[in-house]
């Protein structure tokens, strides 16, 4: 009994799987938006910089710059970089740091206030 659950359970995770690879090929086809680079060609886990067309900071709802050198998508404006893992960005606001363009405001104000 419990290896059949172990099945219907492993078949509709791979259904899933392919619903959201689907609806994410239609998006992006809709869109009109065409990968930058031929899937074929982009290295495994690699991040796919036409998804900043969707991607937005979770925080300011602003859009974001991706950040080659460093691996990170950053906010500009709020002075944060959040990391992208095996090309999966990892938008959790805990997981961002700090960017250095933000220390530097950080002693302005407070040479400024001084």
């Amino acid at each position: 009994m419990l290896s059949r659950a172990c099945c219907r359970l492993a078949s509709a995770l791979r259904e899933t799987r392919a619903l959201q690879s689907a609806v994410a090929r239609r998006c992006l086809h809709a869109s009109g938006s065409r990968p930058s680079v031929d899937p074929s060609e982009r290295a495994e886990g690699a991040f796919d910089p036409a998804l900043l067309e969707f991607l937005v900071c979770p925080l300011s709802k602003k859009p974001l710059r991706y950040e080659a050198s460093t691996n990170e998508l950053i906010n500009e404006e709020l002075g944060i970089a959040y990391p992208i893992i095996d090309g999966i960005p990892n938008m959790i606001p805990q997981a961002a740091r700090r960017t250095h363009q933000n220390k530097k405001q950080e002693e302005r104000v407070t040479v400024d206030q001084n």
